[in-house]
């Protein structure tokens, strides 16, 4: 591998490609060269301004605008690490993120502050920077987008935050720095501290060092180049780059790859983001499968030129066998579904770049990624047989941080236990069947959420569906199935027979409950532990 740091590959790339458009944000663009250069005077600013030091944590909290590439890459030049927080965090989200990393800085967007207000005294943090929507569009476009967000759409609530600093006045103070020496970098020095529910539930922070990252985004870049040529790609990102995913992808692979990334900063905005997608005409798509079923609901998606898309990659959540058929048939191209977790830095296989992807399948194991799936007592299972997926390779996290008993839970012998249920096909191809935790036990018989729900989703009458199960007295667990109906006329006992003729009994579910939408995370996973709670 060619370089040592994160720093040291924006150096190389920004130099490389110069004034080519690195990102660009609501129609306006960044080049490589003012990458490196903002990201150098941010870097400036948190080491000569604020006097902070190798190792010490940032938060940082917008959604993708242009802010963040240049945020991360100065934090990470300075040799500090970052700490990913989701801007839809409550308060009291973020009070455990930020008082368990125990960080000292903070960016964030101005739209969030009041919620860092509530929690700021139960922190560690000496350093606020805010920053507005519009802080590195164009001059005109800034004063514009700023007023517009604070004053017409009322998206900034007030707040009690003092000593603040604002990210623009930051990055001039930083200039006065930009040239002066970095803490010397190593590849396993830490990168991120990237919060997950991780493998064994509940909230830590996976330990991610530069080694993880650069390893993860070479290692995606290996079949990418077999259909992408170099430089001239335009990618969509529509994924929130403060995901693990999107930023390896997006912001690095991508990034390195001489790519232009398009940051969308709402793909909730379904309109506006085919507007984009018109206008930037890419030959990439990053999406999930949530976000690729949205847009084919929309007929000015279904209506656009896709002749120069080469790839689309489904990432963050599993594939919808119904979507990657309806994409097919819309688009005229294949999705390419991979698999990851945040442990992994985060990817670990994904269909090849070569071949027609094998729908319902992760695809191959990246290079230099080792898979072996294993039965109860940690003993490998033949090839076709289910077990624990698990994985080693160069991506592979140190450890949670500051929690040596759950690290000790999923890292053995250097080995991640990735508590996913897979089978491996004899030329290698691997299908994720659940996780092990969301297993369902009907009566002895074992029972996978996502079978019931790719079925249910194959009725032309259900939009969308997810799957929990529930304590029984007689079985000891009973599957109870939540359902978005695409067709109002859609009825329980219709659904019911359905499934009768494409379930074993012992997977149908006992109760069927409608709902309007199913509760996600940020990247459109279903959230079974909020199902749970609608019961």
């Amino acid at each position: 591998m060619s370089y040592r740091s994160i720093g040291e590959l924006v150096d190389t790339v920004c130099r490389r490609f110069g004034d080519r458009t690195a990102f660009s944000n609501m129609g306006a663009e960044m080049s490589f060269i003012e990458v490196n250069r903002h990201s150098d005077h941010f870097a400036g600013f948190l080491l000569g301004e604020l006097g902070l030091k190798k190792g010490d944590r940032i938060v940082l909290q917008m959604p993708n605008l242009l802010q963040y590439p240049v945020a991360v890459f100065g934090a990470l030049k300075a040799g500090l690490v970052v700490v990913n927080a989701n801007p839809l965090y409550t308060a009291h989200e973020m009070r455990k993120v930020y008082k368990d990393s125990g960080a000292v800085a903070v960016l964030v967007l101005q739209n969030f502050a009041d919620k860092l207000a509530a929690i700021i005294d139960e922190t560690e943090l000496k350093h606020v920077i805010l920053t507005d929507v519009g802080d590195l569009l164009p001059p005109v476009q800034r004063v514009v987008t700023n007023f517009a967000v604070k004053y017409v759409r009322k998206l900034v609530p007030r707040h009690g935050l003092a000593n603040t600093v604002s990210f623009r006045d930051a990055l001039a103070a930083g200039a006065r720095h930009a040239s002066k020496p970095r803490p010397a970098m190593e590849p396993g020095d830490t990168a991120l501290l990237q919060y997950t529910g991780g493998t064994t539930g509940g909230t830590k922070a996976a330990v991610i060092s530069h080694l993880n990252l650069l390893s993860n985004q070479a290692q995606m870049l290996a079949p990418m180049r077999l259909r992408l040529d170099e430089g001239a790609e335009t990618v969509v990102a529509a994924l929130p780059l403060y995901h693990i995913f999107c930023l390896t992808v997006n912001c690095l692979a991508f990034f390195n790859y001489g790519a232009h990334n398009v940051l969308i900063t709402n793909p909730r905005e379904t309109a506006a983001l085919v507007k984009t997608i018109e206008k930037t005409t890419p030959s990439v798509l990053i999406l999930v499968s949530t976000l690729a079923a949205s847009l084919l609901d929309s007929a000015a998606f279904r209506a656009l030129d896709f002749t120069g898309v080469k790839l689309t990659v489904a990432g963050g959540m599993a594939l919808r066998g119904a979507t990657a058929s309806a994409w097919k048939k819309a688009t005229g191209n294949d999705i390419l579904e991979g698999y990851g977790l945040t442990e992994a830095s985060p990817v670990v296989a994904v269909n090849p770049t070569w071949d027609v992807p094998r729908v319902g399948t992760i695809g191959l194991p990246l290079p230099s990624t080792d898979i072996e799936m294993r039965d109860d007592e940690g003993n490998p299972v033949p090839l076709g047989v289910a077990g624990e997926m698990c994985v080693r390779g160069p991506q592979v996290m140190s450890g949670y941080w500051q929690q040596p008993e759950e690290t000790a839970q999923v890292l053995k012998d250097g080995w991640l236990l990735t508590g996913d249920v897979a089978s491996m096909s004899d030329d290698g191809y691997i299908t994720i069947v659940d996780r092990k935790k969301d297993m369902i036990v009907v009566s002895g018989f074992n029972v996978y959420p996502s079978e019931v729900e790719e079925v249910a989703m194959a009725n032309d009458k259900v939009k969308d569906a997810g799957v929990i199960g529930v304590p029984d007295d007689r079985s000891g667990e009973t599957v109870v199935l939540f359902v978005v109906p695409a067709d109002a006329s859609l009825t329980v006992d219709e659904l019911k027979a359905y499934l009768k003729g494409e379930l074993a009994g012992y997977k149908r579910p006992t109760k069927i409950v409608f709902r309007d939408e199913l509760p996600k995370s940020n990247v459109g996973k279903v959230l079974r532990r909020e199902l749970r709670e609608l019961l």
